[in-house]
């Protein structure tokens, strides 16, 4: 079950990845509106934006079912595609209505959000199955034309009409439940947020805080805080309660961090130090990637991760109790927040920079102090037996300085007798090992990378950082 859900998590970051377009545009396209009223321009630019925001659904089953499929070919987001059409037109309000031969304005609620991000992960999920089964099959000849790839969306459009047909009796009944659980979060009020903001950091490791962010921050259970904020929806104040806190963090909170850890480096490796904790904190900062920053320390000490979580759900708490809010449409780093003060639902945004250098300081002093005083094991301060003599004298090296990052990584993976796959998300490569033992976990550490994590018995993650890309496609050029 975890590696499914890790794989889903893994998926999930496609279409995810196309939200940065959907904020800059609708953000510009707001910013413009902001001084131009009515302006051509403007309102091309965010017409543009929520065209995205608007069709996360279909967005979200596409990339997922080429996540999801063995070799990520284009066919298998054709059966995405196919398979939400189908489920979405088969259960839509006028078809309900039809079929229960009932007026389309006394059908259930539920079936007027057909069309949203649960429904497209569905739909992926069971379009990338059906790819994986049936995109080999050779039929008869007389069938022959829809053999292999083509037979895919055709299984998926048939699996998708079973789903259907669940769904017209489950789905009220699931959609009461979502809208329920988050009413009750939303009656929490800033209480509620500083909950969501822990639990969202406490799941980062095993990428499942995804599947939280889903209920918050998409159309999941009728809260869609991003896309209200974006689209400037909602109660002022409100709207967005659920990403402001995360500025502060992002922002401040976590820089300030990295520059206790580099403090609180050994001295002859403050310098490698250095180096790790200045990217982190920069892609922190500007664009809200953390997982760089968080993974370097996440598994070195799991308890200041765990401070860092805590602080996280009272930054979101701070925020939503006296009403200061922002909204991003990637990550909360400085290009979103800068943008968000074009929106005219952001409610004295300012404040979050207060809030932020506050934060800076209890991280800075707070991480000092816990790192000292408890001799946590953060970057820099490993102990010497997991520095391997490989990684020694490295710091001249800077070309090809992928390859050989990506040459020393397989061989602490076991290399060719021991790599099934490999694949990689935003910060981390995912690898599947035949077995656990035969992975040096020191010689990975000693090429300079925040960490590594191991989620099963056959499975390590590798954190990497932003340009994971580059390590998996020199080891890739390896394996092949």
């Amino acid at each position: 079950m975890m590696k499914a859900l890790q794989r889903l998590g893994r998926a999930i970051m496609l279409p995810v990845a196309v939200l940065p377009a959907a904020a800059i545009l609708a953000g510009i396209g707001n910013w413009i509106l902001g001084f131009w009223e009515g302006n051509v321009a403007g309102t091309f630019l965010l017409n543009a934006g929520t065209a995205i925001l608007g069709h996360l659904g279909i967005i979200f089953a596409v990339g997922i079912a080429i996540g999801l499929s063995k070799d990520k070919h284009g066919a298998a987001g054709l059966s995405g595609l196919t398979g939400f059409l189908v489920v979405t037109s088969l259960i839509s309000v006028d078809s309900v209505a039809s079929l229960t031969g009932v007026d389309p304005e006394t059908v259930n609620a539920a079936f007027t959000q057909n069309t949203n991000v649960f429904i497209g992960i569905i739909a992926g999920i069971i379009s990338a199955m059906m790819y994986n089964r049936f995109s080999d099959v050779q039929l008869p000849d007389a069938l022959a034309f829809f053999s292999g790839k083509r037979l895919a969306p055709i299984m998926s459009a048939a699996a998708m009409v079973v789903v259907a047909g669940i769904l017209f009796f489950v789905w009220p009944v699931i959609y009461s439940w979502l809208v329920s659980f988050g009413t009750a979060i939303s009656g929490l009020g800033a209480a509620g947020a500083g909950l969501y903001g822990f639990f969202n950091r406490l799941l980062i490791p095993t990428g499942l805080h995804h599947a939280l962010n889903s209920v918050f921050w998409f159309d999941v259970a009728g809260i869609n805080d991003i896309g209200k904020f974006l689209a400037s929806e909602g109660e002022k104040g409100v709207t967005g309660m659920y990403q402001a806190g995360f500025f502060p963090i992002m922002m401040f909170g976590l820089p300030a961090a990295a520059l206790a850890m580099y403090h609180t480096a050994k001295t002859k490796r403050k310098k490698q130090a250095a180096s790790l904790m200045l990217a982190a904190a920069f892609a922190s900062f500007f664009t809200g990637v953390t997982e760089p920053l968080e993974f370097s320390f996440m598994f070195l000490a799991p308890a200041l991760y765990v401070v860092h979580a805590l602080l996280t759900g009272l930054s979101l708490f701070i925020a939503a109790t006296f009403q200061w809010t922002s909204g991003f449409g990637f990550s909360a780093g400085f290009v979103d927040y800068t943008l968000s003060f074009a929106n005219d639902i952001a409610n004295k945004p300012y404040m979050l920079i207060v809030q932020g250098l506050v934060f800076a300081v209890i991280y800075y002093f707070l991480f000092l102090f816990l790192i000292r005083v408890f001799d946590l094991k953060t970057p820099g301060r490993e102990d010497e037996e997991l520095v391997a003599e490989t990684g020694q004298g490295r710091e001249g090296i800077k070309e090809n300085r992928f390859e050989v990052m990506a040459a020393q990584i397989y061989e602490g993976l076991g290399g060719d007798d021991n790599v099934v796959s490999v694949d990689y998300c935003t910060s981390r490569l995912r690898v599947e090992v035949k077995d656990m033992n035969k992975v040096d976990e020191a010689k990975i550490k000693a090429t300079g990378v925040p960490g590594t994590n191991i989620v099963g018995k056959h499975n390590i993650q590798v954190i990497v950082g932003t340009n994971v890309q580059f390590v998996a496609d020199e080891i890739n050029k390896i394996r092949s």
